[in-house]
């Protein structure tokens, strides 16, 4: 089974407001498994354009990603992060080849 992966970028305007969303999606994503790849970082962006930060998270299935996204307690924490910020989501099936 390919694991599911969120791979986001992100613009934070008030990051003292985000770290409420940062603790309210430890609960769904300890629930679906989820594991951080990447949480920030030192980047050089090489191509294009980017938002000022990456996160990308590994979850044990495609199927669990979306779960987690779509679940209540994550929409709930996601309720905290969009006043205060910006971002692209993608969430995507890993290569199982």
């Amino acid at each position: 089974m390919a694991k599911g992966y969120w791979v986001a970028h992100v613009d934070v305007d008030d990051m003292e407001r985000y770290k409420d969303y940062i603790a309210a999606n430890a609960a769904p994503f300890a629930e679906y498994g989820a594991k951080f790849l990447v949480r920030g970082g030192e980047r050089v962006e090489k191509e294009g354009q980017a938002r000022a930060r990456t996160v990308v998270i590994e979850f044990p299935s495609y199927e669990q990603a979306l779960a987690c996204y779509d679940s209540e307690q994550y929409q709930k924490a996601k309720a905290y992060r969009d006043p205060v910020a910006m971002g692209d989501l993608v969430i995507i099936q890993g290569y199982d080849g």
